[in-house]
């Protein structure tokens, strides 16, 4: 029986489990905010954060002692044999770490440093790499002799990782942080896997997720709930969470959607998705949403649903339905709100000791979107096809300026992270110019192209209006394999864009990535010293190396014969579909070349290594790199 009228409708947009713990994921907040603009009650609520306040507490942490305590002390992993040791400790300790990492007591800092404090696990003996010669001080290099909030918060973090393994080796074999059971999901071309773990026996993990579900279906009495699954992390718990609304509130309809859906579940023909959720919409949530509610208050037919896919009662097999009808234009899209999510209990981490890397994990930042989709969307490796990257639209400096003045005022953090796929330089002067004007004073960072357009005028520009870091794709840093990528950008500009931000004060953390098709190991060494002499000539401070994956939506993945390649066969698709193997004639060992270029980039970092030959940073032999070892110097001369 439909709903009376959209003003019925009750709508709880929920974060499953994991995302980030220093900030909320942003869907939910895009999507609270769009939908109050439309005068439709709406709500969220971030599970993930809740699980893991409700794990990592002295009442869960005995909890999981018990189930840690049963298993025989020969099958224990060395994570639990530490925790067994120090069960009290962990105990006693846990939840005044939490209030330390969430900013409500930082004079625990001062115990914490000491090391006395603390249960120390496996993971501490990440910092046996750090110890500085001299003093003997593990820390000492990145923290020196002040710091303590931070070397605290570093020691607190791996105090945290020790517990996610004790979570992962007693209770929950999928458990990670952001990675929850990803396997499940990802580029999985059934639903079997997934179908198989839901069906399982419930783990204590899924008994406090079924309980924080329940309150919070108490909490909001929704009429709806809306499932934003971002990540393969995500979905387990999403379908967790689907599952348990279904055995108690069968009457509420569950639409999924996300990241991962838009990416993967694009041919979706699976009919046992819909035993737990009624309705999957694709790309952009607002118009779907809209026409989604309008079917369920009666006032729209089921034919003219918008890019939905859902299970024909008669047939039981899955139909998508697509009525063709405008975007809400990027300027109509309303400000996110992040009103109902528990800002003061968001845990501000710090894993990676890298200045740049950090920004991913400490602090909470406000993530807001310059511009919908991205304006180059030519590059080889990208899924250029998409609606996230394909459909380009902007908003004026004047309406980015209101949402972000609307957002300080409502979060009390002018700290923003821009989360577009390549923010547009013309889009990011224009908002600079705005918010000195108005006098804002915030801090941004976000995600560009190295192009030409920003000169050292603009990167001043940028650092005069909040800018403290930036990061790109350099991918892999060889003009030919720039030119096959398509990225529009030459090793030079990068050497010079960069070069511009370092001097106005911005980190620059360069994307770089190995394994692309054709790539030789000449490419590859040339690769990485092109990358040294970034590091060297103080170009960028940041940067970090992945191996290429084929996605069956990029160029490569629709047109393999222009890059020289040949897809191997996927098995026939149901559920998802997204990442594709490939045969590349060059059969170069990438994972090999990989050891070696994680390795060196590591040490770059660090200021460690950047005298030395590339060739040192491989087990073996490669050849001699063939650039000049002035090449970046003489292109910055040039400029």
């Amino acid at each position: 029986m439909p709903l009376a009228s959209l003003a019925t409708l009750r709508v709880l947009s929920v974060i499953p489990p994991m995302t980030q713990l220093n900030t909320p994921y942003p869907s939910t907040a895009y999507l609270t905010g769009f939908l109050r603009s439309r005068d439709i009650h709406a709500v969220q609520e971030d599970l993930a954060l809740s699980l893991v306040l409700r794990l990592l507490s002295s009442t869960g942490l005995k909890e999981v002692a018990l189930k840690v305590e049963s298993i025989a002390p020969r099958k224990r992993s060395q994570s639990l044999q530490a925790f067994v040791a120090q069960r009290n400790r962990y105990i006693k300790t846990i939840d005044a770490v939490i209030a330390f990492l969430q900013g409500r007591d930082s004079t625990l800092a001062h115990r914490i440093v000491s090391r006395q404090y603390l249960p120390e696990g496996p993971r501490f003996s990440s910092l046996d790499a750090y110890v500085d010669d001299e003093t003997g001080d593990p820390l000492g290099w990145a923290f020196g002799a002040l710091g303590m909030q931070d070397r605290a918060k570093h020691l607190a973090t791996l105090y945290l990782n020790d517990l996610a393994d004790v979570l992962k080796d007693a209770i929950d074999s999928r458990f990670e942080f952001v990675r929850y059971g990803e396997s499940l999901s990802a580029s999985q071309a059934t639903f079997e896997p997934l179908a198989l773990a839901l069906a399982a026996p419930k783990t204590l993990v899924d008994e406090y997720l079924e309980k924080l579900t329940l309150d919070a279906i108490n909490k909001h009495a929704p009429t709806v709930v809306l499932l934003s699954v971002p990540f393969p992390g995500t979905v387990y718990a999403a379908f967790r969470i689907a599952q348990t609304i279904k055995a108690h509130y069968p009457e509420i309809k569950i639409i999924l959607g996300g990241g991962f859906v838009n990416t993967e579940l694009r041919e979706l023909k699976e009919s046992r998705v819909f035993d737990f959720v009624d309705f999957v919409t694709l790309d952009a949530g607002e118009r779907p949403l809209l026409a989604l509610f309008e079917y369920l208050t009666g006032k729209r037919s089921q034919q003219r649903l918008v890019r939905t896919f859902l299970r024909d009662p008669e047939t039981g097999l899955v139909r998508y339905i697509n009525m063709v009808e405008p975007e809400v234009p990027f300027e109509e899209v309303g400000t996110p709100t992040w009103d109902g999510l528990p800002l003061a209990s968001y845990l501000s981490l710090l894993d990676m000791l890298n200045p740049m890397h950090r920004l991913w994990s400490d602090g909470r930042w406000n993530k807001l979107t310059v511009a919908h989709g991205c304006y180059w969307k030519k590059c080889s490796f990208c899924d250029v096809s998409l609606d996230y990257i394909g459909r380009y639209e902007t908003a004026s400096a004047e309406v980015l300026a209101d949402r972000i003045e609307a957002i300080v005022r409502e979060t009390g953090q002018t700290g923003f992270h821009f989360v577009d796929e390549a923010a547009p330089p013309k889009a990011l002067k224009s908002l600079a110019l705005e918010l000195i004007k108005r006098d804002l004073n915030i801090s941004w960072w976000g995600n560009i192209r190295f192009e030409k357009t920003f000169t050292p005028e603009l990167c001043q520009l940028l650092a005069q209006s909040g800018c403290i870091a930036v990061s790109g794709g350099l991918e892999v840093a060889s003009d030919r394999l720039l030119s096959l990528m398509k990225k529009g950008v030459s090793v030079d500009q990068v050497a010079r864009v960069t070069r511009a931000f370092s001097d106005a004060g911005v980190l620059v953390h360069a994307y770089l990535m190995y394994g692309f098709p054709t790539q030789t190991v000449q490419d590859t060494v040339d690769a990485l010293e092109y990358v040294r002499q970034l590091f060297e000539n103080g170009c960028i401070q940041s940067g970090f190396f992945h191996r290429f994956t084929c996605t069956v939506h990029s160029p490569v993945g629709l047109n393999p014969d222009q890059y020289g390649v040949t897809l191997e066969s996927l098995p026939p698709v149901s559920f998802a579909k997204n990442d594709i193997a490939f045969n590349d004639p060059t059969n170069v060992d990438h994972a090999a070349l990989g050891v070696g270029l994680r390795k060196a980039i590591y040490n770059f970092m660090h200021g460690i290594g950047l005298e030395e030959d590339v060739r040192s940073w491989f087990t073996f032999k490669v050849p001699r790199t063939s650039i000049s070892p002035h090449y970046i110097q003489k292109a910055l001369d040039q400029h």
